[in-house]
């Protein structure tokens, strides 16, 4: 067994949850990519990972459902022997609406998937990071832009997913002071723009393109600038709590 770091990655098999997976790799962690359908992306992701010489191990869960949660860490910890790191990735976005016009089906959908997910996932990152007498560890949450003023909250295209990024940033910063003690640190990583598909699953496949005039830095973001951004958190020993913008300057 490995003396390495592990981390799991919530949904770990494309855009920005490849990424980070591949660049915690080359930073000297094994990794759980973690997965909702998409097996052969999640394959090839540890494919990937395996190429940099560590240890990679794909999982299958729905994190909104508690029961798949557990039963994901459980895996992990039993392969791995340990948990070092939680990045909690996973998320969903749907099309363009007011709120005037969103159902109660979508918004609960929204809030399940991208604010009881991650507090699950903190809930068993934390159970496992207790009992390991190492102790420590760290909680990566992935945010938005659109959580906050710069992003205008959502307004005209989706207010519930700024509202369950909201929560991501309210989650930060009150478990980093839950955790502090412990040695267990907590920080966000809130992306602007980045160049992913889930833009299409959106609604607005375009989007990096038309939002790229809007970025100071002239370009919106890419996969591996958030988790180049996500590693410095991971291993960033005095820093919890934080709130890191990564949007080229919006």
């Amino acid at each position: 067994m490995s003396n390495a770091p592990v981390m799991i990655v919530t949904g770990g098999s494309r855009g920005i949850g490849a990424a980070i997976s591949e660049r915690a790799a080359a930073r000297g962690f094994d990794v759980a990519v973690n997965y909702r359908h998409d097996r052969e992306a999640a394959d090839q992701v540890v494919a990937a990972v395996e190429a940099h010489g560590r240890h990679a191990l794909a999982v299958q869960a729905d994190v909104s459902t508690e029961s798949a949660v557990t039963q994901l860490f459980n895996s992990v910890v039993d392969h791995f022997g340990r948990l070092d790191a939680l990045v909690n990735n996973a998320g969903i976005v749907d099309v363009p609406s007011r709120l005037v016009a969103m159902s109660a089906e979508r918004i609960e959908r929204m809030m399940s998937v991208n604010v009881v997910g991650p507090m699950l996932c903190a809930r068993e990152a934390i159970n496992h990071m207790s009992a390991d007498a190492r102790a420590g560890g760290s909680i990566v949450n992935i945010g938005s832009a659109s959580s906050h003023a710069a992003g205008s909250g959502g307004a005209h295209t989706y207010v519930d997913y700024g509202a369950s990024k909201g929560a991501i940033d309210t989650l930060t910063e009150g478990l980093a002071c839950e955790l502090a003690e412990s040695g267990v640190r907590v920080n966000a990583v809130r992306p602007g723009v980045v160049d992913t598909e889930i833009h299409a699953s959106g609604g607005q496949p375009d989007k990096p393109t038309t939002a790229a005039a809007r970025v100071p830095l002239g370009r919106v973001g890419r996969p591996s600038d958030i988790a180049d951004a996500v590693l410095y958190l991971t291993e960033a020993a005095f820093t919890t709590g934080a709130l890191l913008d990564v949007d080229g300057g919006v």
